[in-house]
C-alpha cells in the first residue's frame, strides 16, 4: 500500500477520488492500494522559544536575538493531536512501503510533512507528488 498524505482535506478529497479510494475511515481514506490522508495545515511546528527551558522559558527580548537553540525541537499541537495520531498509525502500518507527500510545493508546504515525518520517526521511501 501507497499512503498519500495531502496538506488539507479538499486537497486529499480531489486525489482520492481521482485514485477511486472509497472506503471512508476516520482522517482517511481508502481504496485501489491507497491511503490517503491530509495534515489540516500545521499538525506539527518548532518549539517557540517559551517552549525551551532555561532564561527562554519566562521571557525574553529582543537583546536576547538571535534565538538559536543548541538542538531544533518539534511538537504536534493539541487541536490537531487526533488527526496527528492517524498520520502516525499509517505512516507506522506494516503494509505501508512507500509515503507520497502531497502538500504544496513550496516551503510551507514542504515543511508541513516533513515535520510529521520526523516527529514519526519514519523512515519509509517518500516522493513527492
Amino acid at each position: 500500500m501507497k499512503l498519500i498524505i495531502a496538506e488539507k482535506p479538499s486537497v486529499a478529497k480531489a486525489i482520492y477520488t481521482v485514485l477511486g479510494a472509497t472506503e471512508k475511515k476516520k482522517g482517511y481514506m481508502e481504496g485501489c492500494g491507497y491511503y490517503v490522508s491530509w495534515c489540516y495545515g500545521h499538525l506539527a511546528g518548532l518549539y517557540s522559544p517559551n517552549d525551551y527551558s532555561g532564561n527562554w522559558a519566562d521571557s525574553w527580548s529582543f537583546s536576547q536575538l538571535p534565538m538559536i537553540p543548541e538542538t531544533w525541537k518539534l511538537k504536534t499541537f493539541e487541536k490537531t493531536q487526533e488527526q496527528f495520531s492517524i498520520l502516525k498509525n499509517l505512516m507506522e502500518k506494516s503494509d505501508v512501503n512507500e509515503i507520497i507527500c502531497a502538500t504544496d510545493a513550496d516551503r510551507e508546504g514542504e515543511y508541513i510533512f516533513r515535520y510529521v515525518y520526523e516527529l514519526v520517526d519514519c523512515h519509509k521511501p517518500v516522493k513527492r507528488l
